[in-house]
């Protein structure tokens, strides 16, 4: 049995930085149902990057897969999938050691940056 996955660009960005962005190399990419399975994304970013992996199953929403923010760069998510975090690649490759015929879905990479020190703080006048 073969299992077909599609993928597409994605980019999430809370606030307009207009500093990072994601691309997914691969369009489609197809794998037999047991067989080790890799989606690649490679990433740029000005600050520190959170990085995030979502699947889409045909006619629902995103569910979220795994996250990384900092520490071990091997990064485990649910339903047997991982990505490794290469900074000096600036690669974040979601893996999973046997695919299975649920894992047919849209699978989206994303990035967010945050450079430290630059949070900000709301102001509050009145209104006279």
């Amino acid at each position: 049995m073969f299992l077909l996955l599609v993928l597409t660009l994605g980019i999430f960005a809370p606030r307009d930085t207009g500093a990072q962005s994601v691309t997914q190399p691969d369009v489609h990419v197809t794998v037999s149902e047991g067989a080790p399975l890799e989606l690649r994304c490679n990433y740029s970013s000005s600050g520190i990057p959170y990085l995030f992996w979502y699947m889409q199953h045909p006619n629902q929403g995103l569910q979220f897969l795994l996250k990384y923010f900092s520490g071990d760069t091997l990064v485990k998510g649910i339903k047997g999938f991982e990505a490794e975090f290469k900074k000096h690649e600036t690669t974040f490759h979601l893996r999973k050691s046997r695919a299975l015929g649920s894992d047919a879905a849209k699978y989206f990479c994303a990035v967010r940056d945050t450079v430290s020190g630059t949070a900000g703080e709301a102001e509050h006048k009145p209104p006279w």
